[in-house]
């Protein structure tokens, strides 16, 4: 009877010692994994890519790029190429009076009519501001088309028309939704007469936040003669400046039979752009970007540049 007791104190601290060894080769065998957790900010770029003939370029990769900051190379950290990505359109209605002139609001309803007509309800959504003196929004964003249709047989146009004081509001506005593709649509007969913001004051602004600008214009075909592109290669105005400087482009369309044609352009241009990101720079300020690609007679739409450090500037990376 006095023995289990005395065994038991002599093989205890051996069993210790086996189970202290046998714990410590295990740990030598698979160390244990520090997780770190840290982020940077980076600057998220939408770019479009088209030939010398106008047409979407989509079999690009990261090599082909290259993102220049204050002319220097800088190393591009994300990149996607994707044809079928949501979108999320914030169409701004110009209801200003100039739009009754040659059946400027009905080309306008028709283009977003078959705008709406193409999205894809599971994964697009849309929202629909109206603008003349002051901006107003019609419907929210939404993936239920019902309602923008019904709210567009609501609009009577009158009073005049500040612009550029709508898109720099609408392009807050768009900022916070999650979809990868977001952009501002203005449908407009591109005379503004009361904005207070200039046209670069309102392209700085969608720059920051990577928003896209793209405008309908809604024109008399006496004002685009017959034969010229629907899409705008360069910039000629205050419009088509606004435009090229966020990364999007102008559009014309000059009838109500334009609409389908306009609409597959422009939802084309959204799906197929490519996704690039840099990382910010640390000290505060505004940098000049210009983005490029290595093969010759491309041309690249995006953004013209970034506040480092602005609240709604640049996102955070998690690695």
């Amino acid at each position: 009877m006095t023995i289990r007791p005395l065994a038991a104190l002599f093989l205890a601290p051996i069993a210790i010692l086996l189970i202290s060894g046998s714990l410590t080769a295990s740990a030598a065998q698979e160390p244990e994994r520090p997780t770190f957790t840290s982020s940077v900010a980076v600057v998220p770029i939408s770019a479009l890519v088209r030939d010398s003939r106008n047409r979407i370029v989509r079999d690009l990769d990261q090599k082909d790029f290259q993102v220049l900051e204050e002319g220097r190379p800088r190393p591009i950290i994300d990149f996607k190429a994707k044809n079928d990505a949501a979108v999320s359109v914030a169409f701004l209605f110009d209801t200003s009076g100039s739009m009754r002139l040659a059946l400027n609001l009905e080309k306008g309803i028709w283009f977003i009519e078959h705008f709406l007509s193409q999205m894809i309800p599971a994964s697009d959504e849309a929202a629909l501001f109206t603008f003349h003196k002051v901006l107003r929004q019609e419907v929210a964003f939404t993936s239920d088309t019902k309602r923008i249709h019904h709210a567009l047989g609501r609009v009577n146009p009158w009073g005049l028309t500040s612009l550029y004081d709508a898109v720099a509001q609408t392009a807050k506005e768009l900022a916070t939704r999650p979809a990868p593709r977001r952009a501002v649509v203005v449908i407009s007969d591109g005379v503004d007469t009361s904005s207070a913001l200039t046209a670069q004051q309102v392209s700085s602004l969608a720059s920051e936040i990577d928003v896209p600008v793209y405008v309908v214009a809604v024109v008399s075909p006496l004002e685009r003669g017959p034969g010229k592109s629907l899409v705008e290669s360069e910039p000629n105005g205050n419009l088509a400046d606004l435009a090229h400087w966020t990364g999007g482009e102008l559009l014309y369309m000059t009838t109500t039979d334009q609409a389908a044609l306009v609409t597959r352009e422009l939802i084309a241009t959204m799906r197929t752009q490519y996704f690039l990101a840099i990382e910010s720079a640390t000290a505060p300020g505004w940098y000049s970007l210009e983005v490029k690609t290595k093969r010759q007679g491309l041309t690249v739409r995006a953004r013209r540049g970034y506040f480092a450090d602005g609240p709604a500037s640049n996102q955070r990376l998690e690695r």
